[in-house]
């Protein structure tokens, strides 16, 4: 807890600082692309989206910044096209896509490297350190499942760690609409090194995929996003006047 508090405190500083010099900030989303890999499961990605406020610092020169961001990053995966058992009639049936959907925030700071790209383009590789902070999830709509076969199959609230943190890599290209405001699109993964969820090992399961019993594993499972997003920068300048 005393880590996520420091990194709170250093974002807000990081912003404060920013604020004293030239800066850009804006917003920026699009669609998320999570990955995750259940013991258990074959996993499909989920595709969902997200949103971000940014600032970053910007000098004359702006071939590198700074850059502190908070955003809403919808992260987990899915479960299409699979048949499920059926102990009441002893058939296979294929049920509608699941969905297990964790809603995060998520802190990150870090730095930019720019390039001329063009006569006013730039393109940029970034590196940033995040965390994040589980809000809810979508874990709920399976329990009455796991009663219903007297097991914990599907993932259950009771496992999920709501504090996270990972890194953030990526590039980009910024491309001005006039010297105040200009548009971006950005590309970066988002692994995670921290586990999302984590359960025990569990002995004599109901699997009803296959409508047999068996050991279910240990699940330590960790969030992997691919991000593609759209955004808005607006440049803010200091004049300093004798």
């Amino acid at each position: 807890m005393k880590k996520h508090i420091l990194l709170l405190c250093f974002a807000a500083l990081a912003a404060m600082s920013l604020t004293a010099q030239n800066s850009a900030f804006g917003i920026k989303g699009g669609p998320t692309l999570g990955v995750q890999k259940w013991n258990g499961f074959q996993q499909d990605p989920l595709i969902k989206y997200h949103a971000i406020a940014f600032i970053e610092s910007a000098d004359e020169e702006d071939q590198f910044s700074v850059f502190a961001q908070a955003g809403y990053h919808l992260k987990g995966s899915a479960i299409r096209n699979r048949n499920f058992f059926s102990p009441i009639n002893g058939q296979f049936y294929r049920p509608p896509a699941q969905q297990f959907i964790f809603h995060n925030i998520s802190l990150t700071l870090g730095a930019k490297r720019k390039y001329d790209f063009g006569v006013r383009n730039k393109m940029y590789y970034l590196f940033g350190i995040r965390g994040d902070y589980t809000l809810t999830t979508n874990l709920d709509k399976y329990r009455e499942l796991n009663e219903l076969n007297n097991s914990l199959f599907f993932p259950d609230e009771f496992f999920v760690r709501n504090w996270n943190y990972g890194v953030t890599l990526g590039g980009g290209f910024e491309f001005p609409f006039s010297d105040l405001v200009g548009g971006m699109l950005e590309f970066t993964v988002n692994p995670d090194f921290s586990y999302q969820y984590k359960q025990p090992q569990i002995p004599n399961v109901y699997d009803p995929y296959t409508g047999q019993t068996r050991a279910l594993g240990e699940r330590l499972i960790r969030n992997v996003t691919f991000e593609m997003t759209l955004g808005i920068r607006f440049m803010r300048i200091v004049e300093y006047i004798d």
